[in-house]
């Protein structure tokens, strides 16, 4: 009789304890069901993170893989759990960051993206998903994060940095991370980051090829030191311009993950004195040593210039935005607009219409009646490109009745290649093709879909 007693005693109390874990998990369930993510417009204060006395035995079970490493172990868990993370830019770059950052336990993480969530964002932003079209990326963002790991505070800023802003919510963070894509951003997060005391990890992804470095960590070099002149706008290229293959900023995304894991856990980085360059092509990883930091930055040196953030967007000449950027190269005589060149259609006018893209991108979409010659042909005057233009302008002069210049209409993208090889077409008129009158259709072929054509492809 005793020893039944003492049976149904042991299975009460292993009853009792499943039922415990039961009640825990649903007040979990219960409590990420009803927490509702603020999605902050404007920099507010933030209480600092307190740190954890210890683990917690949930702790030990979710993150017990990497507690078995010697070089993370108990403490570099803790020192996790106690680190705020700020990630600017949730795209292709911040979406992996966020998701291994969330996952290994940090403590907060600041979202920051003033974008949202559009199709062309999903091949490579994992984050978020077709149901979160046109909501704020940071909020997309967060929310994911919270379903990952709910223990892991999110904050998410659907705003643009600025001067205004940058300094009063980076001292806010521990550690800095770069994932946006534009010249004038880089600069304003660098020297924010310089004057706040931050590590900043920096990376970036075109195409087939990436890079990171670690900028103002343990007396390395920041981005002035390597960059103090900002490139000409013209030359900059981004994912919108260029293309990207989605997996490229998800790797350079973990890489960022894993630097700042390293400086947070207290194990510290190796790439604040190296740049790495990442060449997907060739599935090839390899590093360049950087100049150490400079004693006449402007920011970091020893007698600084810059003391406080200035207007980075006029300091670079181009716009603080991953969009792709609209050059105005061309006077407006230079140039027509998508409606004048459908009158032009309408009205049967002769002409050609030049098509400076890529192959690539007219084997997406082009107007079925345009001749293409890529810009770089005609920069590089490839005779057999120069041969066909050449005849198409004859065929052209045939048409028309007397002596007057046979006119050639310029369309690209987005009307920005095209204002260049209007300019390179102008220098060759009567001297390397007959003489002609060249002019760029504005806003190219996005514009023909927005004002004349909607059924056209977008890309």
């Amino acid at each position: 009789m005793a020893e039944e007693v003492c049976c149904l005693k042991a299975q009460l109390k292993e009853k009792e304890k499943e039922i415990a874990a039961l009640k825990k998990k649903l007040a979990q369930l219960e409590k990420n069901h009803t927490t509702v993510l603020e999605l902050h417009d404007k920099v507010t204060p933030i209480t600092s993170l307190t740190s954890k006395p210890a683990l917690s035995n949930e702790d030990i079970m979710r993150y017990s893989r990497q507690l078995l490493l010697p070089e993370l172990g108990v403490q570099g868990q803790l020192n996790l759990s106690k680190t705020s993370v700020l990630i600017v830019g949730c795209g292709g770059l911040g979406c992996p960051l966020a998701q291994y950052l969330a996952a290994a336990g940090i403590g907060r993480l600041g979202l920051l993206d003033y974008d949202k969530v559009e199709l062309s964002n999903l091949h490579r932003q994992v984050l978020h998903g077709e149901e979160n079209q046109g909501q704020a990326k940071a909020l997309s963002a967060a929310k994911a994060v919270k379903r990952l790991n709910s223990t892991v505070e999110c904050i998410p800023y659907h705003l643009q940095l600025s001067t205004e802003n940058a300094l009063q919510l980076i001292q806010q963070y521990d550690i800095v991370a770069d994932c946006s894509d534009n010249v004038p951003t880089r600069y304003l997060v660098n020297d924010a980051c310089v004057i706040s005391g931050k590590p900043l990890v920096s990376a970036s992804a075109l195409r087939m090829e990436g890079q990171l470095t670690v900028y103002n960590y343990r007396g390395g070099p920041c981005y002035r030191c390597l960059y103090p002149v900002p490139p000409p706008p013209e030359t900059v290229t981004n994912c919108s311009d260029g293309g990207v293959l989605g997996v490229v900023p998800g790797i350079m995304g973990c890489f960022q993950a894993l630097e700042v894991l390293k400086i947070a856990s207290g194990q510290g980085s190796s790439c604040g004195q190296q740049l790495v360059m990442f060449d997907a092509q060739d599935a090839r990883f390899r590093s360049i040593k950087l100049r150490p930091k400079q004693p006449g930055c402007a920011v970091c040196g020893e007698n600084p210039s810059v003391t406080q953030l200035v207007d980075y967007e006029a300091f670079c000449g181009s716009a603080a935005t991953d969009k792709c950027r609209k050059l105005n190269l061309l006077s407006k005589d230079q140039r027509i607009t998508v409606q004048d060149y459908k009158s032009i259609l309408d009205n049967a006018g002769p002409h050609v219409l030049l098509d400076v893209r890529p192959l690539v991108e007219v084997d997406i979409c082009h107007l079925p009646f345009s001749l293409n010659i890529p810009l770089s042909s005609l920069e590089d005057r490839k005779s057999e490109h120069l041969q066909l233009l050449q005849e198409r302008i004859s065929e052209l002069k045939q048409q028309m009745a007397g002596d007057c210049q046979p006119p050639v209409y310029v369309i690209c993208k987005q009307g920005n290649d095209s204002q260049k090889a209007v300019q390179v077409l102008e220098k060759m008129s009567g001297s390397e093709v007959d003489s002609i009158a060249v002019k760029d259709i504005s806003g190219g072929l996005m514009a023909w879909v927005k004002r004349i054509d909607p059924t056209f492809p977008q890309y």
